[in-house]
């Protein structure tokens, strides 16, 4: 059995001036809706499933963006679940999580990393 990481399919989703600075955008890319967040006050990208795992709403493009304790993190818009935007754990003392996403910036366009609909498991 292989259980070598497999290396993500980079998609672009669109060019930076599109993405609000320390503010979020969803996407959908495979069907799937991501939230990409941009941290411009940390020069840093991050990106998410869109879905609440509380009750499936799509909202965390529209969360709140901060930092706990040098974790970047978003907070639910509807329920004020807090989750790390680097492992997707839920850290606000909730069983919940979030799938996280790499991100890419090459020539001024946002790309995330995610398992080609094929390979997904």
């Amino acid at each position: 059995m292989n259980t070598a990481a497999k290396e993500p399919v980079w998609i672009p989703v669109s060019t930076v001036s599109e993405f609000p600075e320390d503010g979020g955008v969803c996407a959908k890319v495979y069907g799937e809706q991501i939230a990409i967040f941009h941290f411009s006050s940390r020069n840093e990208w991050f990106a998410c499933e869109n879905k609440c795992p509380h009750t499936g709403d799509m909202v965390l493009a529209r969360g709140m963006i901060g930092d706990s304790q040098g974790e970047p993190k978003v907070v639910c818009p509807m329920h004020k679940k807090s989750f790390s935007l680097r492992t997707g754990a839920c850290i606000s003392g909730d069983e919940y999580s979030i799938k996280t996403f790499p991100v890419h910036i090459e020539d001024g366009t946002v790309y995330i990393g995610i398992e080609s609909p094929g390979t997904q498991g």
